[in-house]
């Protein structure tokens, strides 16, 4: 079973990949998406959405963070790419499951699984720009209103040369409500000969053993699953086992001391409170003393208002070294 964490524009970003992969080990990580449209992105880009290639392609925790592209050109993708590969990424991955109406208003994303030949025609176009020692994989959902395709896009990917595929099982109507549609991943993983990966809706160990139940694949990808519970993975790793929210907080808590302190460094004042309340709210599903803290830095505006509520929920930011 490989367990990998998927990328989450806005939410699961460097920092976030950060402490969760601390908490947990993966096989690797997915950043989030650089947009390619008619330009050879410097690469500056790729190292402001993955940090990680300037140590190695890995987080601190040694997790390979393979970066996402997300376009419509074949060339230009192809291009991007092989500039990509001068970086020498743990691997390169195409972005064919985002839904955002940004996104797909300008053809990216889960929009051209409406159009599996033009699929083929980026995954080859990408494989032949890419030196055959980087691994590279494809994400995808199950199609733009419904799963017709979904079998045929992937074969396409395949086709053209992609050796892993994610499928996030729900189609681009359906965003993100459940449920996830687990049994079409059996179909397409029948249909191709490439490692499929299951994607979608996986929130705990029941989720997950219904999921490769219904998929018939072993590996999953976690997304707000493992947001909202940070130790999710080490937990399926073990097989289950006796769930201890008190003991898991008290190790959550200089993680989230950690996170703060990185978000805090690295954005404006007035957008870094966001990123610890998106968190917080996240993981309240599971831990009532996130419960609890968020509803006192719900209405806080500034990082000082965060940082005395965290003081007083014991959580000391400003004790641990940024590079710990």
């Amino acid at each position: 079973m490989r367990l990998l964490l998927a990328p989450m524009e806005g939410l699961l970003d460097a920092d976030l990949r950060d402490v969760l992969t601390r908490a947990c080990p993966y096989d690797w990580a997915v950043s989030e998406f650089a947009r390619v449209s008619g330009t050879l992105l410097p690469h500056r880009v790729y190292r402001r959405i993955s940090p990680e290639l300037q140590s190695g392609g890995r987080t601190r925790a040694s997790v390979p963070v393979r970066v996402q592209l997300l376009g419509s050109d074949p060339a230009c993708l192809a291009d991007n790419a092989a500039h990509l590969a001068e970086l020498a990424p743990p691997g390169i991955d195409l972005n064919f499951g985002c839904p955002a109406p940004t996104v797909n208003r300008h053809r990216g994303g889960a929009v051209l699984l409406d159009e599996p030949e033009l699929l083929h025609r980026i995954a080859a176009a990408v494989r032949a720009a890419v030196p055959a020692g980087v691994p590279f994989t494809a994400k995808m959902r199950l199609g733009v209103a419904d799963a017709s395709k979904a079998v045929e896009c992937a074969q396409a990917l395949a086709a053209g040369g992609v050796e892993g595929l994610v499928v996030h099982a729900r189609t681009k109507l359906d965003g993100y409500r459940p449920p996830a549609h687990w049994v079409w991943i059996a179909r397409i993983a029948e249909a191709v000969d490439i490692p499929v990966t299951a994607n979608g809706e996986v929130w705990s160990e029941a989720d997950w053993r219904r999921c490769c139940a219904e998929s018939g694949v072993a590996d999953v990808m976690l997304g707000r699953g493992a947001v909202a519970d940070p130790f999710l993975a080490r937990r399926l790793r073990a097989h289950g086992g006796a769930v201890d929210r008190d003991a898991e907080w008290a190790e959550l808590q200089p993680l989230l001391a950690l996170f703060w302190r990185r978000v805090r460094e690295r954005l404006l004042p007035q957008h870094s409170p966001g990123r610890l309340k998106q968190w917080l709210n996240l993981l309240r599903r599971n831990y009532p003393q996130a419960e609890r803290l968020f509803r006192e830095v719900r209405a806080a505006r500034k990082p000082p208002e965060i940082d005395a509520a965290l003081v007083r929920h014991g959580i000391a930011a400003a004790a641990l070294p940024l590079a710990a």
